[in-house]
């Protein structure tokens, strides 16, 4: 059976962070997402996930500057101490809060750099960061991120990110599999799920409309089949993970609150 996180970062804005835990609940989530928790003291969203018993299925970790434009550490140039800094800070988080796993944004390529470098850096980085993930018993994720949404962001495909992560071989470095993003740059996002999530190398999903990045029941993704082969390949071959509701509700105003948006998850609980 599927399992929904709602991404607090995007879901009940019109609410304060904890409350949003309480709403998650109230609406049938089993878990919760974030993406930068940093600023809130973990011992405070901690007790109120546990109160609430919920589980929190994923943080980001630091991603740098983020109000300059930078979008992660990873691959960048002359910033590995940062970048190491920045991941053993979300590891602690991540261990204190009892969060499952951490997604490390790659970083955007500049322009004119040497792409290859690049990618070579963001490997040796990400082989580090899995290392101290293992010990701290987090799993790692990296996410392909459209181009569209993110300009000049390092990693924009499946195949990319499958071939560093199995290139590392690391059993705590998985692929963020985010429906939305896969089906602005690929297309077809029931045929990526059925290619990639046998692999093993799927660690979490995420899921919005397309390409409005609303409730997945408005636009192109065929939100059905896609969790249908998630739910259809999880129960053959006993995947876990969750799938994390990341998305900008469209009746999200004080007035409604997110939770009228939520007919499709209603509907699909019914059904089970």
């Amino acid at each position: 059976m599927l399992r929904f996180a709602a991404n607090l970062s995007f879901l009940y804005q019109e609410l304060p962070f904890l409350a949003r835990i309480d709403a998650a609940k109230a609406d049938g989530f089993e878990g919760v997402e974030c993406l930068f928790p940093y600023d809130l003291p973990v011992a405070e969203f901690r007790d109120r996930v546990e109160d609430q018993g919920l589980r929190v299925a994923l943080i980001n970790a630091p991603p740098g500057d983020w109000a300059a434009g930078e979008r992660g550490l990873a691959s960048l140039e002359g910033r590995e101490p940062e970048f190491r800094d920045s991941i053993e800070r979300a590891l602690a988080y991540a261990s204190a809060l009892g969060a499952e796993r951490v997604h490390v944004m790659a970083g955007l390529l500049p322009a004119g750099a040497d792409r290859e470098a690049a990618i070579a850096r963001y490997g040796r980085r990400l082989r580090w960061a899995a290392e101290q993930g293992a010990q701290a018993g987090v799993e790692l994720t990296i996410e392909p991120i459209n181009p569209f949404d993110m300009p000049d962001y390092l990693l924009k495909r499946q195949d990319e990110a499958h071939a560093i992560v199995e290139r590392i071989g690391a059993p705590n470095l998985k692929v963020q599999l985010d429906l939305y993003h896969c089906e602005r740059v690929e297309g077809d996002a029931v045929a990526q799920v059925r290619r990639w999530l046998p692999t093993g190398r799927v660690g979490h999903f995420q899921i919005a409309g397309v390409p409005d990045r609303q409730e997945p029941d408005q636009g192109a993704l065929d939100w059905r089949g896609a969790l249908a082969a998630i739910d259809e390949i999880s129960t053959a071959t006993g995947w876990e993970g969750w799938v994390g509701c990341e998305y900008r509700p469209r009746r999200g105003s004080v007035e409604r609150g997110t939770s009228h948006g939520l007919a499709w998850l209603r509907a699909l609980a019914s059904k089970n």
